[in-house]
């Protein structure tokens, strides 16, 4: 459950890397003994606040060793780790730590709720619309390769012999929409203390005491739409505005529209990355529509200005900036 406190002091906002991604606030309260950390990892920022009694110097290390190890596992830039190595298999089966098998099959299982509008088996597009590259318009033979080595029912898990195996021999594991957010859920347990907060390439989590963000402008990340306080939760946002048409829709291949952008609050960090893709890709009509029925607290941000928010993100009690008065 959500607690939220709402008595709150804003102070500077935190300068978060994505267009529509939350900026964090510290809050009046008491000080405790604290501790910040600013790092680079999985090739963005990661900022680390700490609170509470005893070492939080070895606090704050085991959550930076923890960020190190997950990426050194999963990261698909990183040719020598395992999700790599199953990426370059050629459909063969590659054995896996237990850990990471669990992981695919949360992710996996992702997919089959959204009905594919978030999808871990989408290298091949990735690759195809030269997404880590700055972008580019695929030639149409290499677009239907690289449809067909994409989507669902691609991924073979064998929990029971700790194997992963990609069916099509150019399909591949692309970690950028959930990975973050596992690590974010990880980190926080590795610090073993009760309170804190991280923001990790534009998505916060805060627990142990509450903790105002606000959400960007879809039209401009400078510029803060609306507030919101999570406590024990995490804050996603995804959106097109800053890299351009850079979040595909697996179900289709082809590149989202620049409609806006999407901000959800879920008790873990993981879930709240996964669906703040899963909504901008269903898009704000079917997004809206899939957020209620699965009662996701969940904002819809248009680039006219209007914001769209389901019952549950109004039950956070946000607090819209209308565009005229900043």
């Amino acid at each position: 459950m959500l607690r939220l406190n709402l008595v709150m002091l804003f102070l500077p906002s935190l300068p978060f890397s994505l267009p529509s991604a939350p900026r964090s606030y510290s809050t009046a309260q008491a000080p405790r003994p604290a501790m910040d950390r600013t790092v680079l990892a999985m090739g963005t920022e990661l900022r680390v606040h700490l609170e509470g009694a005893g070492d939080l110097g070895r606090a704050s290390e085991a959550v930076l060793a923890e960020s190190a190890r997950i990426e050194a596992a999963c990261s698909t830039w990183n040719a020598a780790s395992g999700w790599s190595r199953l990426n370059a298999a050629q459909g063969r089966a590659v054995p896996l730590a237990p850990e990471w098998m669990a992981l695919l099959a949360r992710v996996q299982a992702w997919s089959l709720r959204t009905e594919g509008a978030f999808e871990p088996v989408l290298m091949a597009l990735m690759q195809a619309w030269g997404i880590r590259q700055g972008g580019r318009v695929p030639d149409p033979g290499i677009l239907a390769a690289a449809r067909r080595a994409s989507g669902p029912g691609l991924l073979d898990l064998d929990l029971g012999r700790g194997t992963a195996r990609l069916r099509d021999p150019g399909a591949g594991i692309e970690e950028g929409g959930f990975l973050k957010g596992y690590a974010l859920d990880a980190m926080r347990k590795a610090s073993g203390l009760p309170s804190g907060w991280m923001e990790f390439g534009g998505q916060v989590l805060a627990w142990g005491r509450p903790l105002a963000a606000g959400i960007a402008d879809p039209q401009d990340r400078g510029r803060i739409r609306c507030t919101v306080v999570v406590e024990d939760a995490s804050l996603s946002g995804s959106g097109t505005s800053e890299r351009g048409r850079h979040i595909l829709d697996p179900r289709t291949g082809e590149p989202c529209p620049a409609w806006g952008s999407t901000a959800v609050v879920a008790a873990d960090a993981l879930s709240a990355d996964v669906l703040s893709t899963a909504l901008y890709v269903l898009g704000p009509d079917a997004g809206a529509a899939w957020a209620e029925r699965h009662g996701v607290a969940a904002a819809f941000l248009f680039n006219d200005g209007s914001v769209r928010m389901t019952r549950a993100f109004r039950s956070l009690h946000p607090t819209l900036i209308p565009r005229e008065s900043r």
